[in-house]
């Protein structure tokens, strides 16, 4: 696909390859390191930047196109965030009241506050398995592995992943600690939806991608359908010492639910963002709110806040993984330089990318940000 726009019309001309080679370089490397398929969208001082490196799909030559639609995992939580946030300043959610007063179906701890379930401070589990420091898995709902292949159709409601967290031991006490859980992000859409009487995607539409005109951003429900174009994404597994990889593209995302199940494109994205961390979605003091970290890790509520150091600054984001596709969404405060990308893959449940995905995620946000003050 090239990247040519009409020049008699006043908009900024995307750069190609060519003029930027060191990001051409940069996404190439995660090709390099066995990732099938990235896009990349860069806007800052310099313009608009977009490009590609690998397949669209295994066994073909074709790139990946450069402004497909792709499942964004877990940058779905920033939208949610955004959304509960909205409503607060609506006047319709108390940050700091008891979720328990909107969700009063599910019996949660009068503790467990609305601020909480946006930090992953709760407590819950989570619904998709809990990781602990001495090793040990307390498995959740079937998400990797031929089992999760073999099913990835099937539907499930939100309320089935609340009580199934629920059933479990929380992890500990509310606002005692951090850590990730999709459960919480699966009772703040729940949340949205008690408190609007509306569903997710009608508030998401209202508060978001109407305004912000993001027309290519779905949160698919339980629809299993990708647009064109679009990348693929694949799954890996083994069976009786024999490799399957099958096509993952089209899944049911309700396993996950608002934890993860959203679609967009690089170009969606970074309006959303830059939009986001520029004032222009939230009042002054609730985007403060949302970008206080927690001591722990660094998490707001629903953006990870990151600092580059004296040459970088200080940079939001939050990136996100769904069997076989994931997404980069970074900005600098202000919101005038953002980074947005996907990248598509064989997934399996060894992870196995996941020791070279650190190594090639560092070199192109540091290409991206290292150059320059960070602003804000």
């Amino acid at each position: 696909m090239t990247n040519t726009t009409d020049n008699s019309v006043a908009m900024p001309k995307p750069a190609t390859g060519q003029d930027r080679p060191e990001l051409q370089q940069a996404i190439q490397a995660f090709v390099d390191a066995g990732f099938a398929g990235v896009q990349l969208r860069v806007r800052d001082e310099r313009g608009e930047w977009v490009g590609s490196a690998g397949v669209r799909e295994l066994g073909q030559t074709a790139k990946p196109p450069t402004n497909g639609h792709f499942r964004i995992g877990s940058s779905t939580k920033p939208f949610v965030a955004t959304m509960v946030l909205q409503l607060v300043a609506e006047g319709k959610i108390g940050l700091d009241s008891p979720a328990d007063d909107y969700l009063p179906e599910f019996g949660l701890g009068r503790r467990i506050t609305v601020r909480m379930l946006l930090q992953h401070t709760s407590g819950v589990f989570n619904f998709t398995g809990e990781y602990y420091d001495d090793g040990t898995v307390a498995p959740g709902i079937v998400w990797q592995g031929q089992e999760w292949v073999d099913n990835r159709f099937k539907t499930y409601q939100p309320q089935e992943l609340v009580r199934l967290a629920l059933s479990k031991p929380a992890r500990f006490e509310p606002g005692a600690d951090w850590s990730y859980a999709n459960t919480n992000y699966v009772l703040a859409r729940l949340l949205i939806e008690q408190v609007t009487g509306h569903s997710f995607a009608e508030e998401l539409q209202r508060l978001i991608l109407g305004p912000l005109g993001m027309s290519d951003t779905v949160a698919p429900g339980t629809s299993t359908e990708i647009s064109e174009p679009h990348a693929h994404s694949y799954y890996r597994y083994e069976e009786d010492g024999q490799e399957t990889t099958v096509d993952v593209t089209r899944q049911n995302p309700s396993w996950v639910s608002a934890g993860g199940d959203m679609i967009s494109t690089t170009q969606d994205l970074a309006t959303f963002f830059s939009a986001l961390m520029g004032g222009k979605l939230l009042p002054a003091e609730l985007l403060a709110e949302m970008r206080e970290p927690h001591p722990k890790v660094g998490y707001g509520l629903g953006v990870f806040v990151q600092d580059l150091g004296p040459d970088g600054g200080t940079i939001f984001h939050h990136n996100g993984g769904i069997a076989g596709s994931g997404a980069l969404m970074y900005s600098t405060p202000d919101g005038k330089k953002t980074l947005t990308a996907s990248v598509t893959y064989v997934d399996d449940a060894a992870m196995s990318l996941a020791a070279a995905f650190p190594k090639v995620l560092e070199g192109l946000v540091n290409e991206v940000f290292h150059g320059g003050q960070a602003e804000g």
